[in-house]
């Protein structure tokens, strides 16, 4: 690790470097000068291409351009080549991040990610007009209005995509497995985030359901929990964090413990050893140790592949589903002067057996494939309980096997999760006779 004094010489040669006025004087070469910057690590030669190439700008492009533009372009361009989720922050773009931690912006409601330089949906918001137009996790954004988004950065295609409450916008959209890409025209509106809700999806069987993971996520869960057992006696509980982006780390942490009466939750490891910071569960489990099952797809990301981590590790859940997003990295928002910041992938997050997400993912316990509810009807064998004025079961079981119908239809991948959750209850229930 670079000692304070060299970091200073190296950051002053620079500087110097940078500074000298005008760029020629950085062509011309003195040997000692070079080679008192090298033993101090400084990149002479790079330093220099660089200058030759924004003089060369200044001095032959087509249109003037301002030296404060170049070198904050040559910012972003450096931090857009480390990683998808370094970034440079504008004030806006600063004010927008911190925004979005607390579960209200203005937009599409669009979690996006940068792949092989097309914008790549990780998962549109729950309600939000993006959900709405059918854009789904995975989908490539190739235009945006009548911008092509190849060559543009993460944050030049995400400010394309804002505007004004009630404004329209046109995607030109690729969707995995089609060949060609289609429209969709879709209005922006004010994005509410209530991250968490719940509902009985049976007698006893609750259904938790958290879209993004915000400052007041944990305390959101606890009390839908609350609520939850008021209604009625819980005997299992599915969490879906199906294409939930992450979010607040704490958050995350939060939700987990809830599930949790001791053990580590997760951990982020820096460059250097001494950086790990463990996040570790404390006493009390919300929910007694009954039966948990976590549904999880591709776009599960960040915060809500921490939680599906930590709890398939600490065998407190059985994870269900597709495999997750797979972003594994820890940013570290470092405000610079006059209101601008830095976004810096600083850490990775490990899960409590010491596996890293980042680019694997969680891999479920059970695999659900993806079915839509076409398929779901055409598999469907008809039974009497379909056929139209079918007598009642005097016992009211005819009722209950038309809602698990329904249930299938409406969200094949949660009747499986479903199932599997009732399936480890009766197991169980079994074992205590």
């Amino acid at each position: 690790m670079p000692t304070p004094t060299f970091s200073f010489l190296r950051t002053a040669m620079v500087t110097a470097l940078l500074s000298a006025a005008p760029l020629t004087l950085l062509h011309a070469e003195d040997p000692a000068l070079d080679q008192q910057a090298r033993q101090q690590g400084v990149p002479v030669d790079e330093l220099r291409a660089f200058a030759e190439v924004m003089e060369r700008i200044r001095g032959a492009y087509i249109d003037e351009v301002d030296d404060r533009e170049l070198l904050e372009s040559a910012i972003r361009g450096m931090l857009y080549e480390l990683d998808p989720h370094s970034s440079y922050l504008t004030p806006d773009q600063f004010d927008d991040l911190q925004v979005t931690t607390t579960g209200e912006f203005g937009g599409l409601g669009i979690e996006v990610t940068m792949e092989d330089g097309f914008v790549k949906v990780v998962t549109p918001v729950d309600g939000s007009p993006a959900s709405k137009a059918g854009i789904q996790a995975g989908d490539l954004i190739l235009k945006i209005d009548e911008t092509f988004v190849k060559g543009l950065t993460l944050g030049e295609a995400v400010e394309l995509m804002r505007g004004e409450v009630g404004s329209e916008i046109e995607l030109m959209v690729l969707s995995e497995g089609d060949e060609k890409p289609h429209q969709v025209t879709l209005t922006r509106d004010k994005i509410q985030l209530h991250s968490v809700k719940s509902r009985m999806l049976e007698p006893g069987m609750g259904y938790l359901r958290i879209s993004q993971f915000q400052n007041n996520t944990g305390d959101d869960a606890r009390k839908a929990l609350d609520k939850l057992a008021k209604e009625d006696t819980l005997r299992g509980l599915v969490l879906d964090l199906r294409n939930n982006p992450g979010g607040v780390l704490g958050g995350a942490v939060e939700v987990a413990d809830l599930f949790m009466d001791s053990g580590l939750i997760v951990y982020t490891q820096g460059r250097e050893q001494s950086s790990r910071s463990d996040f570790n569960a404390k006493p009390g489990d919300r929910l007694n140790g009954m039966p948990m099952v976590v549904l999880v797809n591709g776009g599960s990301a960040s915060a809500s592949e921490i939680v599906a981590g930590a709890l398939q590790d600490q065998g407190r859940a059985i994870v269900v589903g597709n495999r997750t997003f797979g972003k594994g990295s820890v940013q570290t928002v470092l405000p610079l002067s006059k209101d601008k910041a830095l976004k810096l992938t600083t850490a990775r997050y490990y899960t409590p057996d010491g596996r890293s997400i980042q680019a694997e993912g969680i891999e479920p316990d059970i695999a659900v494939d993806v079915v839509t509810k076409l398929e779901v009807r055409e598999d469907m064998q008809v039974r009497e309980a379909d056929l139209p004025r079918h007598l009642n079961n005097e016992n009211g079981e005819s009722q209950n096997d038309g809602k698990r119908q329904s249930l299938a239809q409406e969200d094949y991948a949660l009747a499986q999760a479903l199932s599997v959750l009732k399936g480890v209850v009766l197991a169980r229930s079994n074992e205590g006779r």
